[in-house]
This record gives C-alpha cells, structure tokens and sequence, in this order.
C-alpha cells in the first residue's frame, strides 16, 4: 500500500507545468488560484457529496480489480496527516480504467499533488470532478486526451513510495484538492470499489445499458440497442424481475445481473453474444458487435481476463461479466 499519498502537512506551492496548454489548467491555476495550499481530505464533504448525487446513471465504472489492503482506506494516518484515497492491490500491469469519462489534465510524478509520489495521472470529468490514479507502472494515454468510462488508461505499478504494487485512487469533488471518500463516492454512483455487480438505475445511458439491452433481447424482448434505460426498457426488466421472483423496481444490479446474463464461450451467438462484445468494448477491445462468439471475441475475453488477472479461459462467467459490468 502507499506509505505517503496523504494530504499535505503544510502549504505546498506547485510549481506551473510547461507541459500543459495555457488554458487555465496549470496547477498554479488548479490550486493556487483556487486559493488552495493545501490539499485537505474532507470526510464531512465526502459524506454529503454522496447523499447529494445518488444516481446510478451508467456515467462511471471500477477502475481496477483487486483487494483493499489493511490501511490503505481513505483517511488512514500517514505520519500525522491522512490518506487522501483508497488503494487497492494487485500485480505489477494489472489494466487500470478510467472511473468515468473527461480529460486527461496531469500526466507526471505525483500528479503534481502534494505529498503525492510515483506515476499518476488525474482526469478532469467536469462539474469540478476529477478522478486520481497514482504508483502506474505505465500509462496508456496521453496529457489531454479525451477518455470513456472503462477505458483503458494504465497499468497498475509501485512506483513511489510504497510497500507493493497498488493503484492509489482518489475521488476529488468541489474542486481539485477536495478529496472524498472514493468508495461512498462510487456507491452513490452504482460502482463497487471492492469489485461487486454494479447498480444502473432507470433513466442511465451509455453502454451498460445497451449490454442490458442485449441480455433481454436475448430473452426474448425486442428492444432497441440504443443505451437509453427509458420505460420501454425499464419496463421489460421488470418482467423479467418479476418472472425471477425479484424486487421488480428496474434497477439492474447485485440480485438482477446473476439472472441475466449468460455463461458463454467460443461458437456461441445471439445477442447476448453482442451484449458481451460491448461490454468488452466499454473495456477497450475495439469488437465487432455482430453476435458471433468466434476468435476473435475469444482472444478478447482472454486478454481481457488475463490483465485483470481473472482466469484466462476465454469463458465468459458470471466472474467475468461482474467486472466487466463493474
């Protein structure tokens, strides 16, 4: 786990970055024009962030699978200050996904942020959201790229100051250096840090829900694959939880997922073929969605598996299609 990544004992001026464009995203102009000297994790903020915004809107996702170790939560001593994220552990290249959609705004050692070390990268996601991924063993995109929700964006490393490889990841709300607890932060958003199903509650979009489309048509309902959880959907979800002997409220998650999906593998088709090529594309693999469970998707869900370190059998399981959904 991290042995620093707390927040900052004392004022901390950061230095202007020359990387990055003049367009007001310096971290001068992130932190000390935001009148912030110090970054300071805010329980009380983290507590009525999450009680404000509970919708579980399909917008992020897990971005790494693994186990959070003993003292790696959020607000943690470290040294007379408090660990401003939550960790979790897995091997050296473990895929790291973005929690949600944005910018890429720091790409260098500790993410420009006080007490922060080893390779990092933070993504802006608007509404003065952002999102940090610290200790990377290599990153996958660019200063300024534009990414997606479960997109690929790294690897998980050590480097820094550290005990063993993690991902260091922080939720930051209000303002850049207004830490909250990550993993009340991603609940209040349907996505279980500790790797559980997700929650997608009527009224989502993206490409969550066109998985879900494609799980119920498989089912028999003729919906269109357009990643919008209106009512026609909604509605033929409840069916299906009522046909299941389950709260019929709409909301996809931990009692309605292990329903609907399937367990497949290569020679398989139909749309619950396409419903995984989907979610493997939320997760970068750049599939076909033609339904068709051939090769090609085989050599996707293996190496999907195999940089999550899941069981690289190319069978797409109820294992699988947790993290894939998270």
């Amino acid at each position: 786990m991290c042995r620093s990544c707390a927040t900052a004992a004392e004022p901390t001026e950061i230095p202007a970055d020359p990387e990055r464009p003049d367009h007001g995203l310096s971290r001068r102009g992130l932190l000390a024009g935001l009148g912030l000297g110090v970054l300071a994790v805010n329980l009380s903020v983290g507590a009525s962030t999450a009680a404000a915004a509970t919708a579980k809107n399909g917008a992020w996702a897990n971005p790494a699978l693994g186990r959070f170790p003993a003292g790696g939560h959020y607000g943690a001593p470290r040294g007379g200050a408090s660990h401003a994220g939550q960790d979790v552990s897995n091997s050296i290249g473990t895929a790291v996904h973005a929690a949600a959609g944005g910018t890429v705004v720091r790409r260098s050692w500790g993410g420009g942020l006080p007490g922060r070390t080893g390779n990092a990268l933070v993504i802006s996601h608007g509404n003065n959201q952002y999102t940090y991924y610290g200790h990377l063993n290599a990153y996958r995109v660019g200063l300024n790229a534009k990414v997606s929700a479960g997109q690929r964006i790294a690897d998980m490393g050590a480097t820094g100051n550290v005990t063993g490889p993690h991902l260091h990841f922080e939720t930051h709300s209000g303002r850049l250096g207004t830490t909250v607890n990550p993993v009340s932060f991603l609940a209040a958003r349907g996505v279980d840090l500790s790797g559980g199903w997700s929650r997608i509650d009527p009224g989502a979009s993206g490409a969550t829900v066109v998985v879900i489309q494609h799980l119920m048509n498989q089912r028999g309902h003729g919906l269109a694959a357009d990643g919008k959880y209106g009512s026609v959907s909604v509605e033929a979800v409840k069916r299906f939880q009522r046909s299941k002997g389950l709260v019929a409220d709409g909301q996809v998650g931990p009692a309605t997922w292990p329903a609907l999906v399937f367990t497949l593998r290569q020679g398989a088709s139909g749309s619950h073929v396409r419903a995984l090529q989907a979610a493997l594309n939320k997760r970068s693999a750049g599939l076909a969605v033609d339904g068709g469970f051939g090769s090609v998707t085989t050599g996707a869900v293996r190496a999907y598996q195999s940089v999550n370190r899941l069981v690289a059998d190319g069978e797409a399981g109820p294992v699988t299609w947790r993290a894939l959904t998270g």
